[in-house]
């Protein structure tokens, strides 16, 4: 596994977010509305981004590095038809590289037509596929897994009778955690794994239908959510409407917890759960465990905001805004930077409100800490600030394990794999500290149509991790 990215915020990040579109209202924009939506999945993936549109089988792409503002800009969508269906994408690189040969939708042409597919996970498998695939003559333009996963698919099609029955031959091929959503020449599919690892749902727009990564999506596109893709289903989306294959690879349910505490926008559902009310309950229940005597009590933004206010709610400290946030400071990965630089980024992104936090007791409320490199200038911000005490309180458990299915966590980098909760405390110059429990984040998740995985924090995982490491054998000769 390779070592842990990290950003500015010293942030645990999901690998991507996928859309799709079936236009079957002639007033509607496929182009505006797949732009639209990928602005509302852009905290899922800032690196790269890119739609591909279906025009009458002919795919029309704009893909590049960058964020959706500038890649899908007015230039780049002018040349776009407003086709029948459409894919879009916003990638985070984790397992694949950030290179521009990554960036999805893959649009592949082979001997039957053509696909446009994007994918938000990781195969666990991808090293003995590939191998497979290469021993037979395939090339590969880049490591991404959406990649291997058009060419499964691809191969299977050439002896299957229709897409639908490639695409159910090529998942049960595939190891791991996926959420892909794909267009055929005439066809819009959505596929979920047996695990049910990322989230995809159905929404619909008047006589349409879209597939996204978030609901928080169709709210945006003023459409409403139908319903959760379920692990291990197919639904096709075609000229007669929507048609459901059910557990085409049937296996034991485990959603990543982690969507719930930090990863999916508050005013998303997922399995039938407003991740809102999750991390507010995460915070009341923070209170429960690590109950402390002061004034104030305020979250990190975004994500420690909805469990602040729990903590709030359930202890009746006053909830305030401790943190001003300058969403205009741009991200960048820190392995391309100074230290110096880092610094400089953490102050100008986050500065505390003094109004509200001098001479007071305060509570600071975050979903995790990964390296502890923020949290220390966190406490440092407050204390600069003239709080007169700081209490560090954390909606999740302490991350000791590494993530195979689609999230950066690699074990060598967190601090809670080399000190103790005390030992934390102290290094970030808190004066106390605790970590929600892992039963207090699996209550979270209860009422969730399907079980979760918190594999990251427990080391108990719920699928086959990965036999082997993929070792780019192409990229190390070049190298030499």
């Amino acid at each position: 596994m390779k070592s842990l990215i990290l950003t500015q915020n010293d942030k645990i990040h999901e690998e991507c977010g996928v859309f799709g579109f079936y236009k079957n209202d002639e007033e509607l924009n496929t182009v505006d509305i797949t732009r639209y939506a990928l602005f509302g999945l852009q905290h899922r993936g800032q690196e790269s981004c890119g739609m591909a549109v279906n025009d009458n089988g002919e795919f029309q792409i704009a893909k590049d590095i960058g964020m959706v503002s500038s890649v899908l800009n007015k230039k780049a969508i002018e040349k776009l038809p407003n086709g029948k269906i459409s894919v879009g994408h916003v990638r985070y690189s984790v397992t694949d590289g950030f290179t521009r040969a990554a960036t999805q939708p893959i649009v592949m042409r082979y001997i039957e037509g053509a696909i446009a597919l994007a994918n938000n996970g990781a195969i666990t498998n991808f090293p003995e596929i590939r191998k497979e695939l290469e021993n037979g003559g395939a090339m590969f333009q880049s490591n991404s897994h959406a990649e291997l996963i058009s060419y499964v698919i691809a191969s299977e099609r050439i002896d299957k009778d229709s897409i639908e029955d490639a695409v159910i031959h090529a998942v049960k091929k595939l190891k791991g955690a996926y959420s892909i959503v794909l267009s055929s020449p005439s066809k819009l599919i959505g596929v979920r794994d047996g695990h049910g690892f990322r989230p995809l749902a159905i929404g619909k727009l008047n006589n349409s239908y879209m597939l996204a990564s978030e609901s928080c999506v169709f709210d945006s596109l003023g459409a409403e959510l139908v319903r959760d893709v379920e692990p291990g289903e197919m639904v096709v989306i075609d000229e007669d409407g929507l048609h459901s294959y059910k557990n085409i690879v049937s296996k034991k349910s485990s959603f990543c917890i982690f969507e719930y505490v930090y990863l999916a926008r508050p005013d998303s559902v997922i399995n039938g759960i407003s991740v809102y009310s999750a991390r507010n309950k995460a915070g009341q229940l923070l209170y429960r465990e690590h109950p402390v005597d002061a004034d104030v009590v305020c979250g990190v933004p975004e994500s420690g905001i909805p469990a602040a206010q729990g903590f709030s709610q359930a202890s009746g400290i006053p909830f305030i805004t401790g943190f001003v946030k300058n969403k205009y400071v741009g991200r960048y990965l820190t392995d391309n930077s100074s230290r110096d630089k880092r610094e400089v980024t953490l102050m100008t992104k986050l500065t505390a409100l003094k109004a509200n936090v001098k001479d007071k007791r305060v509570v600071v409320i975050d979903d995790s800490i990964i390296k502890g490199e923020t949290s220390a200038h966190i406490i440092k911000l407050m204390r600069d600030a003239g709080a007169k005490e700081v209490h560090m309180r954390i909606s999740s458990p302490p991350f000791l394990n590494s993530c195979y299915f689609g999230t950066n966590i690699s074990e060598d980098s967190l601090i809670a794999n080399r000190m103790s909760v005390e030992e934390i405390c102290k290094e970030i110059g808190a004066d106390s500290m605790g970590y929600l429990s892992i039963d207090g984040v699996r209550e979270i998740a209860e009422g969730a149509t399907i079980s979760c995985c918190d594999g990251c924090f427990s080391g108990e995982y719920k699928a086959d991790m990965p036999k082997s490491i993929f070792v780019d054998k192409f990229a190390q000769k070049i190298k030499k």
